[in-house]
């Protein structure tokens, strides 16, 4: 009997220079797919991220296109490897929009845009320096929730990821973040640190982005999923185009329920997963989430080979 199997795709914060520079090596298909996204952005997003700089590819409209084309690229990799498909795909905030291109909702061209658009649109919701995130580890979710709804009085603050056992991430003004993790440190987490980025993402402050976004996404063409794919609002697999856009949206300012995410795969006995894109993020996470569940991330030549050999057998 054929694997049951399933690709995750992986969010901001996987980047680093130099990705998927040993694939493109041997794999032209990863060069092809960059000047089809370089294209449609109008900018050579494979030099930014060969030669460019940590902090231009850390810019949420450098990072979510790049991140995204990296899936993509890796993907049909996979594909002229004659790899198996998989019965079910998701990905983690950002990594929603690379399972919804795999699944031929999405063509890249118009994703990569709409991501450039929905990073720029997130950032600048938001003015610089009053709002941000923090990793809350070792508590569980019900009193990191608490933490916010008590530290609610410092301004708005919220759990926005929950990515696994123990590993939540909130975000909302930066004062009520700061309260939050002490409320947090005084409940007996182990760690609350804050993260180094430059918006709440996933907050209801994001409201603001979601309703301009709205507007650039009913122009954009959609498909009904070849592959079903589990968006992060409401843990859906819907092949009703309009239901997708709303999800879409409603994501920006929504927490990604990515531990329930995971549960979804194990409840339809999907125990073997592969991570498509940079690093391993995804695949490090699923052994807090699921420890009986096999990920496996594919990034370079000797992933890929390691891949293909399980999924194989």
């Amino acid at each position: 009997m054929p694997l049951s199997l399933g690709f995750l795709f992986p969010g901001q914060g996987s980047q680093h220079l130099g990705m998927l520079s040993e694939l493109a090596q041997q794999y032209p298909l990863v060069h092809t797919t960059f000047e089809e996204a370089s294209e449609a952005l109008g900018y050579d997003l494979w030099h930014i991220i060969s030669h460019g700089s940590t902090e231009q590819l850390a810019l949420t409209n450098i990072t979510q296109p790049a991140i995204l084309t990296c899936s993509v690229a890796i993907w049909r990799v996979w594909k002229s490897r004659s790899g198996p498909l998989p019965q079910l795909m998701a990905g983690h905030s950002l990594g929603e929009y690379s399972a919804l291109v795999c699944a031929d909702v999405l063509q890249l061209s118009d994703a990569v845009s709409l991501v450039k658009q929905r990073g720029e649109l997130m950032q600048n919701a938001v003015p610089v320096g009053t709002g941000g995130m923090a990793a809350i580890m070792g508590l569980d979710d019900y009193f990191v929730v608490k933490a916010c709804a008590d530290a609610s009085e410092s301004g708005e603050v919220s759990a926005v990821n929950f990515n696994a056992p123990g590993q939540v991430v909130i975000a909302g003004h930066n004062a009520a973040v700061a309260k939050a993790i002490e409320l947090c440190k005084a409940a007996g987490a182990k760690r609350a640190l804050p993260l180094p980025v430059s918006a709440p993402f996933h907050s209801s402050l994001m409201r603001p982005a979601a309703e301009q976004f709205s507007k650039i996404l009913s122009a954009i063409r959609l498909q009904a999923p070849k592959i079903p794919v589990i968006q992060n609002f409401g843990l859906e697999t819907t092949s009703d185009i309009e239901k997708i856009r709303i999800n879409l949206v409603q994501q920006i300012y929504n927490p990604v329920p990515w531990v329930a995410t995971i549960n979804q795969f194990v409840t339809r006995n999907i125990l073997t997963v592969i991570e498509m894109g940079p690093g391993k993020v995804l695949s490090t996470l699923n052994k807090r989430i699921q420890v009986d569940m096999t990920a496996i991330a594919v990034n370079d030549p000797n992933s890929l080979y390691a891949a293909l050999l399980v999924v194989s057998v």
